[in-house]
């Protein structure tokens, strides 16, 4: 049971629905659920992106690692610091609240700070808790050099369901009573697919807006490296035979379930990234690989533990609080296996800190 809106949010997800609807009735009577997700996510002024609910902490629907407290991100901090050069910056993709920034900005004082964020909601709560310590920008710079950081962004794309019959490869999508309806996949959906080892019956989904995010993002990097942290898999685990109802899930009010037609715009949607897709689609844009693992042993190889050490353990209030904040990032339960990192970039020595054990880049 989820918890009911409230009426002035309700009545916002009613405007939307009808948005959405007016598009369907426009496209036959059949929207893909990537046009489905970027609208439910992303409609100026009514997507859940776009609209001025509380997404994130206690209050919203989520909490991600920057959320819990600063361990993270003074973690993060010494292989961010590695890779910098004097002069070189941090640009941040959909910086959420402003948390990670704020860490990293007091963690490495004077380096400047980008942050590229499309919720014109998040961007004011951003500016609120930054003030001018970050600079804001509209669109990828020309030419950047330095670290480039898209913390849980990646599954929050829009992604393509699809499903395999016996009939054949179909792509899922939303008819106007907003229930699934699957047609004939077709073009690059389909060619994609195809490639695919998967035997029917089978249902996935397809991230490619996340790979031309990359082949956007890559000639851009003049020098540096990208950090890609998300969940997800290699895309022989992604598309494994257990793994046959896909990995769309959805979030409201720290509940995760499986329905995203519920209250369009009040509830985020995401799916796990292919890590083996953005790898390759990196490639294809001339960057190079440099380290792929996942969370736990990134952060134990960037030094969790001597961070987690600098808090006096007497003093209960203050370090039990980064002790349970150590355990969620790095417990195999919680978000130690199931968030990845991925490095990518161009001009930096493959050899970063948080890979020096446990890289797994020969998985994808």
């Amino acid at each position: 049971m989820l918890p009911e809106p409230e009426p002035d949010a309700r009545a916002a997800s009613a405007r939307l629905v009808e948005r959405i609807r007016a598009e369907i009735r426009e496209g036959g009577g059949w929207m893909s659920f990537a046009r489905y997700m970027e609208l439910a996510l992303h409609a100026p002024g009514l997507g859940y992106y776009a609209g001025g609910a509380a997404k994130l902490g206690a209050a919203g629907d989520f909490a991600t690692a920057p959320e819990m407290g600063p361990l993270f991100a003074r973690t993060l901090a010494r292989q961010v610091a590695g890779i910098l050069q004097p002069g070189e910056a941090i640009l941040e993709f959909g910086a959420g609240s402003g948390a990670l920034a704020a860490a990293l900005l007091e963690a490495l004082p004077g380096t400047p700070y980008l942050i590229l964020e499309t919720s014109a909601e998040l961007a004011d709560r951003q500016r609120s808790r930054l003030d001018e310590r970050a600079r804001w920008i509209e669109r990828l710079p020309e030419r950047f050099r330095g670290v480039m950081l898209a913390n849980e962004v990646v599954d929050a794309m829009p992604v393509h369901a699809l499903a395999w019959r016996r009939e054949g490869i179909l792509e899922r999508g939303v008819n106007e009573a907003f229930a699934w309806d699957e047609r004939p996949a077709a073009g690059e959906v389909l060619a994609v697919a195809r490639a695919l080892q998967v035997s029917a019956p089978y249902e996935s989904e397809l991230g490619l807006v996340g790979r031309a995010w990359m082949k956007l993002v890559a000639p851009r990097l003049e020098r540096g490296a990208l950090l890609v942290l998300d969940y997800g898999f290699p895309q022989r685990e992604y598309y494994h035979p257990q793994r046959a109802m896909g990995t769309l899930m959805c979030h409201y009010r720290h509940r995760a379930h499986g329905d995203p037609f519920f209250c369009p715009g009040l509830q985020d949607i995401t799916a796990h990234v292919d890590f083996t897709a953005l790898a390759r689609a990196a490639r294809e844009a001339g960057l190079e690989v440099l380290g792929y693992a996942n969370q736990a042993q990134f952060l134990i190889n960037c030094g969790i533990t001597e961070v987690l050490e600098s808090y006096d353990p007497e003093d209960v209030a203050r370090y039990a609080p980064r002790a349970s904040e150590a355990h969620k990032l790095l417990s195999p339960a919680e978000m130690g296996e199931i968030f990845k990192v991925l490095a990518v970039g161009r001009g930096v020595p493959r050899s970063l800190l948080g890979f020096a054990e446990g890289e797994r880049s020969h998985t994808l």
